[in-house]
């Protein structure tokens, strides 16, 4: 792996640029940034989501090894042309989802983002993950990216909610239910 970083300011990014993994500088707010940042800011989601005490150990397994692809995912957004997410990331998330999913009752009720503190934190991961669909797809309107990156976090958001499922139970034995004939005071 190349040289580390040690010093962190360097003051190139002061003129509202920074430099993409090949050497490229773009403008901070271009849609690449925007991309890869929101797949930080997802993985870093995913980080609070793993500091919640005694998830579940598959479900905690899980999670890191989707954090390692969403680092992958991130420099492949990083460095234009490269590329780290195949087809067979797309199929383990897929196989994760019917795992996951087998155990769950079917949908009767829309779900409310909540449930306890890690079934919370799963529903803000997984809207932080759409949010990150949005931006890659805004990318590629007008650069190049590989269908395994939209497609990999389309998979990922529906993971995401089966395990804001899965932890809810674990957490509280039942999910937060949308109650659509509430009355309005």
């Amino acid at each position: 792996m190349g040289h580390r970083l040690s010093k962190i300011y360097t003051r190139t990014g002061d003129d509202g640029t920074t430099g993409l993994g090949d050497g490229t500088r773009v403008p901070k707010n271009s849609a690449r940034v925007e991309a890869y940042g929101t797949a930080d800011e997802l993985n870093s989601a995913i980080g609070v989501l793993l500091a919640v005490p005694s998830l579940p150990a598959d479900v905690a397994d899980c999670l890191t090894e989707i954090q390692h692809e969403l680092f992958d995912l991130g420099g492949e957004l990083c460095i234009p042309g490269h590329r780290m997410i195949q087809a067979h990331h797309v199929e383990r998330l897929e196989k994760a989802l019917d795992l996951f999913n087998d155990s769950l009752p079917p949908l009767k009720e829309f779900i409310l983002p909540g449930g306890g503190p890690g079934a919370a934190a799963c529903h803000m991961a997984r809207a932080i993950a759409r949010r990150a669909e949005r931006r890659v797809w805004t990318l590629a309107q007008s650069e190049t990216v590989a269908p395994e990156v939209t497609q990999y976090l389309n998979r990922l958001s529906d993971l995401l909610f089966v395990l804001a499922r899965v932890i809810a139970r674990y957490e509280n034995g039942t999910e937060v239910l949308w109650r659509h004939d509430r009355t309005r005071k």
